[in-house]
């Protein structure tokens, strides 16, 4: 269970991580600390392990930097819902082990403040306002999910 933080249409990967930070900040969780700061300047204080984005279209637009899924991930977000995704970035959350959900109906629905708990398993997202039902992830992409994202799946595969 964790609460919603609600932007709205293309938030694009110099928001999610500021570019003017991309040479000089190599650690994850100090990327932490910069996420969204041009666009919602508390987010880094406000953020709990657990707590879910939900936006509108075209999330993740821009360049294809893997410090805007990173930034989000290990300031503790479960998850990403969203009415659309660009292609990219949302290859980088599954790669980086963060789910993206297109859920276009959930995305419309909720709101800031709003609590929900997303069941990859079940595929489910479950709050207040109702359940949201999507496909679940297919057995490789949840695989990758499960080692912590696609490096680790390929260490584990391949260390056997």
């Amino acid at each position: 269970m964790g609460r919603i933080f609600k932007y709205g249409d293309d938030v694009n990967t110099d928001v999610l991580f500021p570019g003017k930070h991309t040479y000089t900040v190599t650690d994850p969780q100090e990327m932490a600390q910069h996420a969204l700061e041009d666009l919602d300047p508390e987010f880094a204080t406000k953020v709990k392990p657990g707590d879910i984005i939900v936006a509108g279209k075209n999330f993740g637009c821009g360049s294809s930097r893997e410090q805007a899924v990173l930034a989000l991930k290990y300031s503790g977000v479960a998850a990403v819902i969203a009415e659309s995704f660009a292609r990219i970035y949302y290859r980088n959350c599954i790669n980086s082990a963060l789910p993206a959900l297109a859920l276009p109906e959930a995305a419309r629905a909720l709101n800031s403040g709003d609590e929900a708990e997303v069941d990859l398993a079940a595929g489910v997202v479950r709050t207040s306002r109702g359940e949201y039902t999507f496909a679940p992830f297919p057995p490789e992409v949840q695989a990758i999910l499960d080692a912590g994202g696609l490096i680790e799946y390929l260490r584990d595969r391949f260390a056997k």
